[in-house]
């Protein structure tokens, strides 16, 4: 795995993380459903693009 490549995939699930922590936070504090929905759906496509920028790495093959 490229330096690049690990480097995105870092940057991807530090993003997902921080909308898990947003979303606990929004829950804690009793935010409006849109807000939880939208923490639901950014660790969602978190989660989707983890798993995109692994597969881009393997098919690669460098």
């Amino acid at each position: 795995m490229t330096t690049r490549l690990r480097n995105a995939i870092t940057l991807v699930a530090f993003g997902t993380m921080c909308w898990v922590i947003a979303g606990v936070i929004a829950v804690a504090v009793n935010a409006d459903a849109k807000v939880i929905w939208t923490c639901v759906m950014g660790t969602a496509l978190g989660f989707v693009g983890i798993r995109y920028t692994i597969r881009r790495d393997r098919r690669s093959g460098i």
